[in-house]
């Protein structure tokens, strides 16, 4: 049996170095909704009237309507849907950007591949190797810690595929020295006092893991309720944006968070202000909604940034509900966005001929990858976008503040 010297064990127990924590990098929240969302119900082009000649049972009712249900309004062009409401206040202060005709080269109208390519940060039929997020990580300089890039469910996605280090958990309780017996708070004590004997590079190693640790364990201990005014939705969804915030406010050195929300795949009585759709359009803003209010003292670090793989079709089907389109709309909420406004212009709502291969829908004025490059960029601070999506040149959009 190969022997194993106090240093060996302690080194391999070590996970970061002093100088690889970066408790103070900006954070990016990525929320995605899989089954390609309707945002043309969610952020409604109210001043053009074609948005109610092709969808005469779903559209919303402009802003003032009396005797339905009225759309938020936003401006002289757009409104929220009516179960919005919690994100209005971010709009209103600048602090949400919507970004209209954002989509990608692929006309397969396939969610697996349409999902993949985004996660992937490809262009269509052209596969790269991990995800965007695990590439961006793979290269920007400095090391992680063990909290730097967390998904909140049971599965890593695809986009930090490729990553250094990337951990799943739906709950920060999950985050524990587990052993057979015996009182892991005193292990770890007794470990403190063991690695503080060494005050060389495998010293200061244990003693940053065991640092996380212990941010872990207080902010267990204080429960850490959110702020007045945070109501997360009782749902799945609702728990792991706590979680998120939860692990914000505790700086343990979060990068990148990832967030699924299903349930988007509307083909049938989709609904207008009322239904299927309105339901989860409700979980989404009230969720996004109660983060902006439990993190909002740490906005000026934290981006939270929602995407689909593709819009749906411009008009309704016969079944009262619509098919997988093309473009949509991408929004973002932090302090560094350039906020309260609607980027992109109207949307061209007459429908064009539908293609032999793949959907129509909105028109992709904006490739996906520009809108990333820029987060990356702007946010996170890696100026090799090359690495992060090879062979492809980002359109400029000016989407974030230099400062924040």
């Amino acid at each position: 049996m190969e022997k194993v010297s106090r240093r060996g064990f302690l080194k391999r127990l070590a996970l970061v170095t002093d100088s690889e924590r970066r408790t103070q990098a900006h954070t990016l929240v990525c929320v995605f909704l899989r089954g390609g969302a309707d945002t043309l119900n969610m952020f409604i082009p109210y001043a053009d009237d074609n948005y109610y000649s092709v969808r005469p049972t779903l559209s919303i009712a402009r802003p003032g309507s009396a005797g339905r249900k009225a759309a938020l309004r936003l401006n002289d062009h757009y409104a929220l849907h009516p179960t919005m409401s919690a994100l209005l206040p971010a709009f209103k202060e600048g602090e949400l950007l919507v970004v209209q005709g954002v989509g990608s080269d692929n006309t397969s109208g396939s969610h697996f591949e349409a999902q993949d390519q985004l996660e992937h940060g490809e262009s269509f039929g052209k596969k790269l190797g991990g995800g965007w997020l695990g590439r961006h990580l793979y290269s920007r300089s400095g090391g992680m810690t063990p909290l730097s890039a967390v998904a909140i469910g049971t599965s890593i996605p695809e986009a930090l595929r490729g990553a250094p280090s990337a951990s799943v958990l739906k709950s920060i309780d999950e985050i524990k020295l587990t052993l057979p017996k015996g009182n892991p708070q005193a292990v770890a004590n007794a470990l403190s006092m063991l690695y503080s004997s060494d005050v060389d590079l495998l010293g200061n190693a244990g003693k940053v893991t065991l640092d996380l640790l212990h941010r872990i364990e207080k902010l267990k201990s204080h429960s850490q309720k959110p702020v007045a005014g945070a109501n997360y939705p009782d749902t799945e969804f609702g728990a792991a944006l706590r979680e998120v915030a939860r692990l914000i406010k505790a700086d343990v050195g979060l990068e990148v968070a990832c967030v699924d929300h299903g349930g988007w795949d509307t083909h049938f009585f989709q609904g207008a202000a009322d239904g299927l759709q309105a339901s989860n359009i409700k979980e989404l803003s009230d969720g996004l909604g109660s983060l902006y209010t439990d993190i909002h003292a740490n906005l000026d670090r934290v981006t939270i940034v929602v995407m689909t793989e593709f819009g749906r079709r411009i008009y309704e089907n016969s079944s009262m509900g619509t098919d997988h389109g093309r473009g949509f709309a991408l929004f973002a909420i932090g302090k560094r966005v350039k906020g309260g406004q609607v980027i992109g212009g109207l949307p061209q709502l007459k429908e064009a001929p539908i293609e032999f291969l793949g959907p129509s829908g909105l028109t992709v004025a904006i490739d996906y990858r520009s809108v990333l490059s820029e987060v990356v960029r702007s946010l996170l601070g890696n100026k090799d976008i090359a690495s992060v999506f090879p062979g492809f040149t980002p359109q400029p959009i000016s989407l974030f503040k230099t400062t924040a």
